[in-house]
């Protein structure tokens, strides 16, 4: 019996234009013809478009699939084991990132119910940015500094946030005080200031030595979503990020000999 290519799209779930596809292709071709020269499909076909169908599925390409099906017996095996080496992998992969995920989501809350006039009593214009919440977590989560800072967040309480916030508000406005005035980043007043928020992190969340504190001083930089953790965007001022993190380099040169025992403190 034979059919014809719309009658196998139908059967197989995909388009005319992908038969026709695999038809330039030389993956799949038609074994007969009609009168009229169209496409006419009998069993035969549609057991290799199973085929097709099925390592479509499991991710090989067009290519890989002809290599297969020219010798099954042959290459299948060594073929459908390699891929399922990779589907393993990335399961676990996808399986980290969803760990991660939720753990952002937990930051993204701070561990502790509140209203949204709560929140932004609290928080202000501090927002946390979920994606670089994630990616942060994901580069630092072997760390134990990471695990510790996280842990302490979750167990912050609304009052614990709202002394917490407190604090970083009052440190805000002296930083944009010095760099409003003038005063340099290598002075006296901006590695002070340098000094207060390196012990306002330890203090809330994990050990921040100086060398991790640098490291920091790099994402502010890098990255406006780490910046925009300790300054809204509403109140930076073009420069402050490099300023600040000049701040930071001089007050680490100011404790010669102080360094975190390894990267993993992070």
């Amino acid at each position: 019996m034979s059919y014809s290519v719309g009658q196998v799209a139908a059967f197989a779930q995909v388009t005319v234009r992908t038969l026709h596809h695999y038809d330039k292709a030389g993956l799949l071709s038609p074994s007969d013809r009609s009168q009229a020269g169209y496409r006419l499909y009998n069993e035969a076909d549609l057991v290799r478009l199973q085929q097709i169908l099925f390592y479509r599925e499991l991710g090989f390409s067009l290519d890989e699939i002809t290599v297969i099906l020219k010798d099954p017996q042959a290459s299948a095996l060594a073929h459908l084991r390699a891929r399922q080496r990779q589907l393993l992998e990335e399961s676990a992969r996808l399986q980290r990132l969803a760990d991660v995920a939720q753990k952002a989501i937990e930051v993204h809350r701070t561990g502790v119910a509140m209203s949204p006039e709560e929140r932004f009593a609290v928080f202000g214009e501090i927002t946390f940015d979920l994606s670089y919440a994630t990616e942060a977590e994901l580069k630092w989560a072997h760390t134990p500094g990471q695990r510790q800072a996280m842990a302490r967040a979750a167990a912050h309480s609304k009052d614990d946030w709202a002394r917490l916030m407190g604090e970083a508000a009052a440190w805000r406005a002296e930083l944009l005080a010095a760099f409003d005035e003038g005063e340099p980043s290598d002075g006296g007043r901006a590695m002070d200031l340098a000094e207060e928020h390196r012990l306002h992190i330890a203090r809330w969340f994990t050990a921040c030595p100086p060398d991790m504190h640098q490291r920091l001083a790099d994402d502010f930089l890098a990255d406006a979503r780490a910046f925009a953790l300790i300054l809204p965007p509403t109140q930076q001022r073009p420069g402050l990020a490099a300023y600040l993190s000049r701040a930071i380099r001089a007050n680490a040169a100011r404790h010669p000999g102080s360094r975190s025992e390894s990267e993993e403190d992070r």
